[in-house]
């Protein structure tokens, strides 16, 4: 996927929405904030979940990150690839390191996430 095809979120992920499901993922700026991912703690496939609610972890050589839902809905898949090669997500933020699929029950939310201009001012901003 393309970086101008997405939207992003302050907690530094990626959305691409597709109808009513969207995919999630970290960005590049944060896989390299983070450094070389060892582990991430997946949410769990069923359930509903809420805008900004923590879903699961991304652990670091560096630190432990939350995994914040950037719109409310219901988990209908993660990736499984993540379990045993967790160091996708540094390798293809924006393919094969996505992290988990979201059906959207509230689209009125997408509003609120950033396009990738405005997210590349605000890492400029963070730096």
């Amino acid at each position: 996927m393309k970086e101008e095809e997405l939207k992003f979120t302050k907690n530094h992920l990626w959305v691409y929405i597709d109808n009513s499901n969207a995919t999630v993922g970290l960005s590049d700026y944060a896989q390299k904030e983070l450094g070389d991912i060892v582990f991430v703690e997946m949410p769990e496939k069923g359930k509903s979940v809420k805008k900004d609610e923590v879903v699961g972890t991304v652990e670091s050589v560096k630190s432990v990150s939350d995994l914040i839902s950037p719109l409310s809905g219901e988990i209908i898949d993660f990736n499984k690839q993540l379990e045993d090669t967790p160091e996708l997500i540094n390798k293809d933020p924006y393919g094969e390191g996505w992290v988990f699929k979201i059906k959207i029950s509230d689209s009125s939310e997408i509003s609120a996430l950033m396009d990738y201009q405005a997210y590349s001012k605000f890492t400029e901003e963070q730096t």
